[in-house]
């Protein structure tokens, strides 16, 4: 096999990583991992962008004299020079082809830092010098950036998604009820790797493109589609992704705007994106504002609720991420009334982030059981138990599978919940307020069509190919996992390609259903190459001249008969015997039958234990216990990476991110990491996971869930819900910061 390979996960039979760690990680922590950014090509120009400086308006005038005459200056694109394309003519044409904001087409403004310039040069500091000198005149007209101000307008009028279950008052005419509005500043994505793109036409009709995305496929087909190009004369690459969280989901402006100018220069160029542009020009997680009412018996069976929720979408696309569906599934809520809504403000549009919708949305209805439970004097946990959903009440389908008692057990015994003190600001270690708090988490697991390629080579190694990516939770660790499982070839011996649009058919990593979609075809074509190696052991060898696959084991790169396991034969030998030099299958793989019959969800319960300083206000959490029904757990080592890393998001969310809008000017404050603040070392504590550990029956071969997803949802509200109890404060509008507690 030619070791040239991207991955690295093998090299002359040598095993480079321990079996368990991820298969990437050595080319990660010794530099020699591509990103985006780094690949090396000849001829190559860079291109910055400049960005408005006003939210909405028009552009009057863009002097580019000084800028031109700077050193290393090439071009500088804008509408007054961008070359003809035929899908920005008409909005319609390029929304359904993805390109969301219509990059140097009119002079329109719709938010601040919106891109509206390239400057391309010879070298990036030059083309950075030269962007600041791009003088800019403005018509400018009053912008809306104030989403609470929006809302509150807005939070009495029609709402567009209104689904009512049974009777939708059921929970004012309850014994006890609360009610309560809950708001969440817009949140940014903030991976380390910026966004960036090459773009390098290699003919009039063909595109190459590194890009930092995760879902070659779907970038493939924008791209594409908006410079009419045939499909399989654009090839996007972005084999390592330097973390995503749904940013990478689509195409944005300035991947346009590096193909327009390598277009119109004939020869390559590479934007990236900076650090403050990251907070204006790809997406984060809408503002949201909730309300929630329950209503109960005084056992604490609940008999109605109410989910409102408004977002903020941009004012020329309307992006929606309905943040009521957690509560449509997660209790026994037989009487329901849920109702969302978008407005449109002078930012750029949001985009998909970790949980989208039920992040945000249990933040609502986790506070309101946290305060519910209160008003009844129950137990939180107690009050979640009693209102457990024994199926789906939005689809009316059974659980295919659901262990979420056994999470709230497994990680209750753990954290000691039941030492727990009831009554708020009861319990002092020295300055410090000691709370502790819970909350839950559902998403849906999903299993898309995705297709493999497997090719067994005569030296008994095993590649294996599909157009998935990995911004981070090691899909190629997971992979050779599944493949080591199924066909016994030794996990040194495996090597897993990805992030390659010329690859077979994948879904983009997003939704936490990366396992269950394509390591539901690696599972496949390891099958198929089983079923191959059988045959000609059959064919070659008196051995197994009779034998079914019943009657033999796969293991360690050999087939043995499980009656006389030292009758055996290598599957290089098998190859050798029968004159092939591999055996090489694609297989595809999609869900069935079982989609109508059952609904498929993970789950995780969090507990939390923070300290509040008495005269600060200053939040430590200092104590976290995650527990995880995510079905069979393929690689456990990195499956707890994700949800320790998921817990990070929700002490991010709940103590500190906060995008911050100067809304005279309607412009993005804190645009770095200094002004947007994200947990460090110092603000995380131990975090226990557990998982249940049990496999799902019906969504695919591995018995594996989704989740990703999961271990952030529920864990911002578990640790406000601590901040309550051991404040006495309720705090409803996130972060929670020392300014609401003193």
């Amino acid at each position: 096999m030619d070791k040239s390979f991207t991955m690295g996960f093998f090299d002359d039979n040598k095993l480079l990583t321990p079996p368990d760690d991820r298969v990437d990680g050595k080319q990660k922590v010794t530099g020699t991992a591509k990103y985006a950014a780094e690949y090396i090509v000849d001829n190559l120009v860079y291109g910055v962008l400049v960005g408005s400086t006003i939210a909405k308006g028009s552009i009057q005038s863009i002097d580019i004299t000084a800028a031109k005459k700077a050193p290393g200056v090439i071009d500088i694109i804008s509408h007054q020079n961008n070359i003809p394309l035929e899908k920005f003519s008409d909005a319609k044409k390029a929304k359904d082809a993805g390109a969301g904001l219509r990059i140097f087409y009119s002079n329109e403004i719709f938010s601040s830092g919106q891109p509206i310039a390239l400057v391309v040069a010879d070298h990036f500091e030059q083309a950075q010098y030269a962007a600041g000198l791009v003088k800019v005149t403005y018509t400018e007209a009053p912008a809306e950036t104030d989403f609470l101000a929006k809302a509150a307008a807005e939070k009495n009028n029609k709402f567009g998604d209104d689904k009512i279950r049974g009777d939708k008052d059921a929970w004012n005419n309850a014994t006890v009820k609360i009610e309560a509005e809950y708001s969440q500043p817009a949140e940014v994505h903030s991976p380390m790797e910026m966004h960036a793109t090459i773009a390098v036409w290699t003919a009039d009709d063909k595109l190459t493109v590194y890009d930092k995305n995760h879902a070659v496929k779907d970038v493939q087909g924008t791209i594409a589609n908006m410079f009419g190009l045939k499909k399989e004369n654009v090839l996007v690459q972005a084999e390592f992704v330097g973390g995503g969280f749904g940013s990478g989901l689509r195409s944005w402006p300035h991947s346009f705007a590096a193909i327009i100018a390598a277009k119109k220069l004939n020869r390559p160029v590479k934007v990236v994106v900076s650090r403050p542009q990251m907070f204006t020009m790809v997406g984060y997680r809408p503002h949201a504002w909730q309300r929630v009412a329950l209503g109960a018996n005084a056992d604490g069976t609940i008999t109605g609720a109410v989910h409102e929720s408004i977002t903020n979408t941009s004012t020329y696309e309307n992006f929606n991420e309905n943040s009521t569906g957690i509560t449509k599934v997660l209790y026994n809520f037989q009487n329901l009334h849920t109702r969302y809504k978008t407005v449109p403000l002078n930012f750029a549009t949001p985009i998909w982030m970790r949980a989208p919708g039920e992040a945000t949305g249990s933040f609502a209805l986790e506070s309101a059981m946290d305060e519910l439970a209160y008003a009844l004097k129950m137990d939180p946990l107690e009050l979640r138990l009693k209102n457990f959903a024994e199926k789906d009440l939005d689809s009316g389908l059974p659980w295919s599978s659901n262990f979420l008692k056994d999470c709230y057990d497994t990680a209750a015994a753990k954290f000691g919940w039941a030492n727990r003190k009831a009554t708020p600001r009861s319990t002092r270690l020295g300055d410090w307020w000691v709370g502790h708090g819970m909350g839950v988490g559902t998403w849906g697991a999903w299993r898309l069509k995705a297709t493999a390629r497997g090719r067994l080579d005569i030296n008994g190694n095993l590649l294996l190919q599909s157009a998935t990516s990995d911004m981070g939770p090691g899909t190629g660790t997971a992979m050779v996992a599944i493949a080591n499982n199924v066909l016994g070839v030794p996990k040194e011996k495996i090597k897993f390609e990805l992030g390659n649009s010329s690859f077979p058919d994948s879904p983009a990593q997003g939704g936490s259903f990366t396992v269950a979609s394509v390591g539901s075809a690696v599972n496949d074509v390891c099958s198929a190459i089983k079923e191959k190696l059988l045959q000609v052991a059959n064919e070659t060898d008196n051995n197994f001249k009779d034998a079914k696959a019943a009657d033999v084991i796969f293991k360690d790169g050999s087939i043995a008969l499980a009656a006389n396991p030292a009758a055996s034969v290598s599957y290089t030998q098998l190859l050798h015997n029968k004159g092939l030099k591999d055996i090489d299958i694609t297989k595809s793989s999609a869900s069935g039958e079982e989609t109508k019959k059952y609904s498929f969800n993970s789950y995780a319960v969090h507990f939390a234990e923070v300290h509040v300083h008495a005269y600060t206000g200053v939040v430590r959490v200092k104590r976290f216990v995650s527990c995880v029904d995510a079905g069979k757990i393929v690689s456990e080592k990195t499956a707890a990476s994700q949800i320790k890393g998921a817990v990070v998001w929700g002490i991010g969310m709940a103590l500190m991110e906060e995008q911050q809008v100067d809304h005279r000017y309607g412009r993005i404050l804190g645009n770095d990491f200094a002004g947007y603040h994200i947990p460090v070392n110092a603000d995380v504590p131990e975090i226990d996971v557990l998982f249940v550990n049990k496999p799902d029956p019906y969504l695919n071969a591995m018995g594996s869930k989704g989740l990703g997803e999961v271990g952030l949802i529920g864990s911002a509200a578990a640790i406000a819900n601590a901040v309550f109890n051991a404040t006495g404060k309720r705090i409803r509008q996130l972060p929670v910061t020392p300014d609401k507690l003193i």
